[in-house]
């Protein structure tokens, strides 16, 4: 599936790094061409993917807190990038410093950083006025058979790219289900305290909900026009809310199963239904299988197909193609595969940054693609590696 060629090209073509994990003072000259980064496990790749992916709201590919990713020794760290995209040229920068995420002026309270824009301080979600960032990390390799909080955090991180608003609505809807279980812990009785309480949740949560929904069914329809075979397989889709039989269609429904629960909800001590226990789930379709029950090489496939559909969504969604950070993504794929998912992040019009520890796996993008070599001595610009030598058998 081709995509629109009129869809805008969105590209970094400077990254500069200060204090930001393993690395002291990194200065990338880039193009708008992919971006390979090659070397030795521990040379820092998957920091350089990290520091990207604070160029979008939250807390980055690895949820870790702001401190831990200053460079020891430090108190804080900056990025600063150059985006070209569909008007022109940005200047975004973001990072912390000691003190800066206590509400001091220009900063962030909502995710204890700094964000500013062509000189002027910014919230993290005005950052995705120019860019779009999405990932696929080693460790989400066990997503199908994860817990079910693992797929609810993947699932509003596929709808947090197209809908910046909803990490609003997620803080919201915990402030509000914090409240109401310490009422529980509280012993308080007040019936007025949990109408109150319950009525925000309510106001936060429904929408989670719709978002949730939104997402999946134009992620669907996008899947279902997908053409077959395809080196990476269909998945059907579906979201088990977290209500089970009983959905709310409206606020004042959800308020009513609220207060109809609390006799429930406070032997248990928390709140038992809601969007909180939602799941995703995901089958197999050309196997008409369980995604948990695949094998860890289609789980693999299965994954990567579903990230490469959400990067066509937010295309369209967002009327920019998406930066896609992949980590140690061609390690676990045969050679048809790897050149297969090449050509598709060549066709999805988008800049994709990716990381391996040996830099022939991706001989084949060639000069579609710009090569940092990586080690302890620092990263080096480097010309496309040859292909590997296929093995002799005697």
């Amino acid at each position: 599936m081709q995509a629109d060629d009129a869809t805008p090209r969105v590209s970094i073509t400077a990254l500069r790094l200060i204090d930001f994990r393993s690395h002291a003072d990194l200065n990338l000259p880039l193009d708008p061409r992919h971006v390979v980064l090659f070397g030795e496990n521990g040379a820092g790749k998957t920091n350089i993917l990290e520091a990207v992916s604070l160029l979008s709201p939250g807390r980055g590919l690895r949820r870790a807190t702001y401190a831990e990713m200053a460079r020891q020794g430090t108190e804080g760290f900056a990025l600063h990038a150059t985006i070209d995209g569909p008007d022109g040229q940005a200047q975004i920068g973001t990072g912390m410093i000691s003190g800066g995420a206590t509400g001091t002026s220009g900063s962030n309270t909502e995710t204890g950083r700094r964000v500013r824009i062509n000189g002027s301080s910014a919230s993290a979600d005005a950052m995705a006025e120019w860019l779009r960032i999405i990932w696929l990390l080693p460790a989400m390799d066990g997503l199908f058979t994860g817990s079910a909080s693992d797929r609810r955090r993947f699932l509003d991180r596929l709808v947090l790219v197209v809908d910046p608003a909803h990490g609003r609505r997620a803080l919201a809807y915990e402030k509000a289900m914090r409240q109401r279980n310490r009422l529980f812990a509280d012993d308080i009785r007040d019936d007025l305290w949990f109408e109150s309480v319950e009525a925000e949740l309510a106001e936060a949560g429904l929408p989670i909900v719709a978002a949730r929904a939104l997402l999946i069914e134009r992620l669907q329809a996008l899947i279902d026009l997908l053409p077959e075979p395809s080196a990476f397989p269909k998945s059907d889709l579906s979201v088990q809310p977290g209500f089970g039989s009983d959905l709310p269609e409206s606020v004042e429904r959800y308020r009513q199963i609220l207060a109809e629960g609390r006799y429930r909800d406070r032997h248990a001590g928390r709140t038992l239904i809601g969007p909180h226990r939602a799941d995703l789930d995901v089958r197999h379709r050309p196997k008409d299988m369980p995604a948990k029950l695949c094998s860890t090489g289609e789980q693999k496939a299965l994954l990567i197909g579903l990230i490469l559909s959400h990067a066509r969504l937010t295309a369209q969604q967002a009327g920019m193609a998406p930066i896609l950070l992949l980590d140690e993504v061609a390690a676990h794929l045969d050679g048809g595969r790897r050149a297969a998912l090449f050509d598709i992040l060549d066709e999805l019009g988008g800049q994709a940054w990716m990381t391996g520890t040996d830099g022939h796996l991706f001989a084949d993008l060639a000069d579609r693609a710009q090569f940092f070599h990586l080690s302890q001595r620092g990263v080096e610009p480097t010309d496309p590696p040859q292909p590997a030598e296929p093995m002799n058998d005697e």
